[in-house]
């Protein structure tokens, strides 16, 4: 069966190379030359017939696919869903590093085998094939569970101990892994007074998360800052590998 592939890079020739190899392969491609066409196209894509793989390129002509990969996963439904394979440049390795941490699957460094292209699509699909069906109520990142009826969170198994407004911060942060939130964001989400100047409490309560749940609360890879912004919730913090 066909699985529809969205490449967003600018270079025309990959795109051309691409179409052909991939598609002696059972993909079908469809490029997008920049940022705002790939959202574009996958935003109105038929529910019916939706992209198996987004290929997204870090340097474009109109934004940063880093960006792109964030307003991805703030989509509502399959379109926030659909896996990532971000391409970057051989070196990047902190543009790979924050394009895990805002929710891509996997990435190819360029100049790149079309061959470990493919062997990376079809082990990012074989991943979500796999994946446990999840309840409406049960948030799941690796090893990390959060039960939003149970109000109970556990890592690995082991119940932990948090207080009810932390299990309220963690859940507003969770359910909308990959996106950032400012402090003024996630008061107003949970019905909370106004921040005032200097009021610190959010980042106290961030804190303290943080020693729950983080292997290492210092170089947190779950509950991350956005300098000067906010905070994020990574999506795929228990499958990232650094890879070379």
């Amino acid at each position: 069966m066909t699985q529809r592939v969205l490449i967003i890079d600018d270079d025309q020739r990959l795109a051309d190379m691409l179409s052909v190899y991939l598609a002696q392969n059972d993909f079908a491609v469809v490029h997008a030359e920049t940022a705002s066409m790939g959202i574009d196209l996958l935003c109105s894509v038929d529910s019916a017939d939706p992209f198996a793989v987004v290929l997204l390129d870090i340097m474009l002509p109109d934004g940063n696919g880093l960006e792109v990969c964030r307003r991805i996963r703030a989509q509502p439904h399959a379109a926030g869903t659909v896996p990532i394979v971000m391409l970057t440049a051989k070196g990047d390795t902190m543009d790979r590093v924050v394009g895990l941490e805002l929710g891509a699957d996997d990435y190819v460094a360029k100049p790149f085998e079309p061959r470990e292209l493919l062997a990376r699509m079809r082990a990012v699909l074989r991943r979500l094939r796999a994946a446990p069906a999840q309840s409406p109520g049960l948030l799941r990142f690796g090893e990390l569970e959060i039960d939003r009826d149970a109000r109970a969170l556990r890592l690995r198994g082991r119940d932990i101990a948090i207080t009810a407004y932390q299990f309220d911060l963690l859940v507003m942060l969770a359910e909308r892994a990959g996106r950032v939130l400012s402090r003024e964001q996630l008061l107003d989400l949970l019905k909370r007074e106004a921040l005032e100047p200097f009021d610190r409490s959010i980042d106290v309560h961030i804190g303290r998360l943080r020693a729950a749940i983080e292997e290492d609360p210092k170089r947190p890879r779950r509950i991350l800052t956005v300098r000067g912004v906010g905070y994020v919730f990574a999506r795929n913090q228990d499958a990232f590998t650094p890879h070379g």
